[in-house]
């Protein structure tokens, strides 16, 4: 038997899971009071705080450090990488301590999954290592996605990568076909929003879900035209902060209706509420014209359009995009999310001998 640890760690919660062959044995949500958060000057500085909350919560489970055969941990805002699995080395830590593509809650996985290995070490473990999987950063863009009309600026590429490739490969398993021999449309729809080319294994093109990009989403406002954003951006009215909180936190949903909860717009928009019918019907419009757009840069030849993402489970949103979209390919919805057991996945696939750790340079 085979046992992994998983670290998922968000802005006041460290979600952790113990796997055993693949099946989750044990799960838990760690709250961090925000009183307790904001004491830390910077996001990084947290990792012995949550560490010490982890290896606490570990004990009263009953479970030994030295038990474990790997550490899995969400990957962070590290230097755009191919999609895969990397050993947590010295230049990751560097990078992931540094805040090198911006401060994030992620950014605490690979630094704490590498402590506890190195402290599972110390206990008697058998030489485990730390491991991230398809973090944010995944940079597959083909060259004429990263071009714009500015040789300033160029596209960059942030997503959902590991469900958007965890949902990709359990639809090529379920359908009998190697991810690498499809072309899909991966439409994920959660807190940000964003829809890939998969072309033959790799997210060619993909808009980023992070900086402004894309279809609005529960709290992130999408592409603006960048005229109205300028006159604001000078208009006196708002700081820098307050309009990157437009971008993302205060923007989208929450904007227009004052929640960012899709639940509560949709009971709402069914209790009669114009606006929330409007802001609904929006943004199945808009997630149309993405994933319209996004066919194109597979020429119309795709296999399957996935819809995934806690926004899936309102099936009035995806009835009302397959409506939109199913001309190009058939729509398969999987609801929700599951990061712990795609990170358990990819760890898995390391220690079986299915993949080999990529070095993170």
């Amino acid at each position: 038997m085979r046992r992994i640890l998983v670290i998922n760690p968000g802005s006041t919660s460290t979600k952790i899971a113990v796997f055993e062959d693949r099946k989750p044995v044990f799960g838990l949500t760690l709250r961090h009071p925000v009183s307790e958060i904001d004491k830390f000057a910077h996001i990084i500085d947290q990792y012995e705080f949550r560490q010490k909350v982890i290896l606490e919560a570990l004990v009263n489970a009953g479970y030994k450090l030295k038990d474990f055969d790997a550490i899995v941990g969400r990957g962070g805002l590290i230097k755009p990488i191919p999609s895969g699995v990397y050993e947590v080395n010295e230049a990751m830590i560097h990078d992931l301590q540094i805040a090198l593509s911006g401060e994030h809650a992620c950014n605490l996985g690979g630094m704490i999954a590498v402590k506890i290995a190195e402290r599972a070490n110390m206990e008697g473990a058998n030489g485990i290592k730390a491991y991230i999987a398809d973090p944010v950063v995944v940079d597959e863009l083909q060259d004429l996605a990263r071009i714009t009309g500015h040789p300033m600026y160029t596209r960059k590429s942030i997503f959902h990568a590991l469900n958007q490739k965890a949902i990709a490969k359990r639809y090529a398993k379920e359908t009998g076909r190697p991810y690498n021999s499809l072309n899909l449309i991966v439409a994920h729809m959660g807190g940000g929003i964003s829809v890939g080319a998969h072309l033959k294994g790799r997210v060619i093109d993909v808009n980023n879900a992070l900086q402004g990009e894309g279809p609005f989403s529960p709290d992130r406002m999408g592409g603006i035209l960048v005229k109205d954003i300028v006159d604001t951006c000078y208009s006196g009215k708002f700081t820098k902060e307050e309009m990157m909180k437009f971008v993302s936190g205060r923007g989208g949903a929450v904007a227009m209706v004052g929640t960012n909860n899709f639940k509560e717009i949709r009971e709402r928009a069914d209790g009669g509420d114009g606006k929330c019918k409007m802001v609904l019907d929006a943004f199945v419009y808009n997630m149309a014209k993405q994933i319209g757009s996004t066919s194109a840069v597979l020429r119309g030849k795709v296999d399957a359009i996935l819809l995934t993402g806690g926004i899936a489970y309102d099936k009035g949103v995806t009835d009302g995009i397959t409506g939109y979209v199913s001309f190009i390919a058939p729509v398969k919805v999987y609801p929700g999310e599951d990061e712990m057991a795609a990170l358990a996945d990819n760890g898995f696939d390391v220690l079986e001998g299915e993949v080999k750790s990529e070095i993170y340079k």
